[in-house]
């Protein structure tokens, strides 16, 4: 953007600086026209990064220091044991805040952060990013056309094969109650997604167990929507011979796309979607089957930039991309995860 575009610009800092600060949020905001004017850390490495990325960016290893920025906006991507207490700084500064996935670790924080939005009439939102995924577009694309029928049962993964830990992953190696583990990192995107496409659900079995020795890495849940669906929907670091990303069924066939969304790797690869969009397309491959028979199936291109086009319309008085009571609801599903377990 140009100097008068910044100027113009609504200002965010960014609590937080390493993989999801830096890959996942700081480029959407510069895609969607924001003007990112401080972040949060106290690490030497992230700081140099930020620096690298945003020119004109101050850097601070205090959130009292980056409140004082005169935000427009607060991105909380910070590790999961700090959401809640950045987050309701921020609110309780009537700084409009979004909060990375989970909101909270359990149902009660992210209540807590949700109550402080209410009181001070300062809104919050979280970044439920993949309901801006190719696959996520393509799946409300596809229940709009009807082609499966009655459809009746989604299987929803994220599956890798990683059997050694990384060192230093505080989200591999931390307990629940630090934030660690992938019923807080995966399933979250997983239920968000799959109460988007097919509303509320309620939860009928759950399996959340460490394979590893370290934090929860293989994760089961099954969820019965009041629609009619079934969503099975696993999250595993730990299986040799991962499952297609979706398969959708209905009476009628299913549709199966076995990559994940290209977004994450080219925003990895420095890529950004310059004014909101992205120049080069971001699909994943789908096709419909039909017991023996294979065809093609265009997806729709993803982008997480939507998210916050939508934050920016919602500063200026439109709707939020996520509702506290979407919050609620997955944060209510994940906390009976853990409750119900038969691991």
């Amino acid at each position: 953007m140009s100097k008068s575009d910044l100027a113009k610009a609504p200002r965010v800092g960014i609590a937080g600086y390493g993989l999801a600060g830096r890959f996942f949020h700081a480029p959407m905001l510069k895609g969607a026209g924001f003007h990112v004017v401080g972040a949060l850390t106290t690490k030497a490495e992230r700081k140099a990064e930020a620096e690298k990325d945003f020119p004109d960016i101050t850097v601070v290893s205090k959130l009292t220091d980056l409140l004082k920025l005169d935000l427009d906006l607060l991105v909380v991507a910070s590790a999961n044991n700090a959401h809640a207490e950045q987050a309701i700084a921020g609110l309780r500064a009537g700084i409009p805040t979004v909060v990375d996935k989970p909101m909270g670790r359990t149902l009660a924080e992210t209540q807590s952060i949700i109550d402080v939005s209410k009181s001070t009439g300062v809104a919050v939102t979280t970044y439920f990013n993949r309901k801006f995924d190719s696959d996520a577009l393509t799946i409300k694309k596809i229940i709009k056309e009807g082609v499966l029928g009655n459809i009746f049962r989604l299987d929803s993964r994220f599956e890798r094969f990683r059997p050694e830990l990384t060192a230093g992953s505080w989200r591999e190696q931390s307990t629940a109650a630090d934030g660690g583990g992938n019923l807080l990192d995966l399933q979250p995107h997983l239920v968000s997604t799959a109460t988007d496409w097919f509303g509320p659900a309620t939860l009928i079995a759950a399996s959340v167990r460490s394979i590893r020795g370290a934090a929860d890495d293989d994760i089961s849940l099954l969820l019965k929507h009041d629609s009619g669906v079934d969503s099975y929907l696993s999250a595993s670091a730990i299986n040799g011979a991962p499952g297609p990303r979706i398969r959708l069924t209905g009476d009628k066939g299913s549709l199966v796309i076995n990559d994940l969304d290209p977004q994450e790797a080219m925003l990895k690869n420095g890529l950004y979607p310059k004014d909101g969009k992205w120049s080069q397309g971001a699909k994943s491959t789908a096709y419909l089957q039909l017991g023996d028979e294979k065809i093609a199936y265009q997806c729709e291109d993803g982008n997480y930039a939507q998210f916050y086009n939508l934050v920016k319309a919602a500063l200026s008085g439109g709707k939020w991309p996520v509702s506290v009571d979407e919050a609620l609801m997955v944060a209510t599903i994940i906390d009976q995860a853990r409750k119900i377990s038969f691991r």
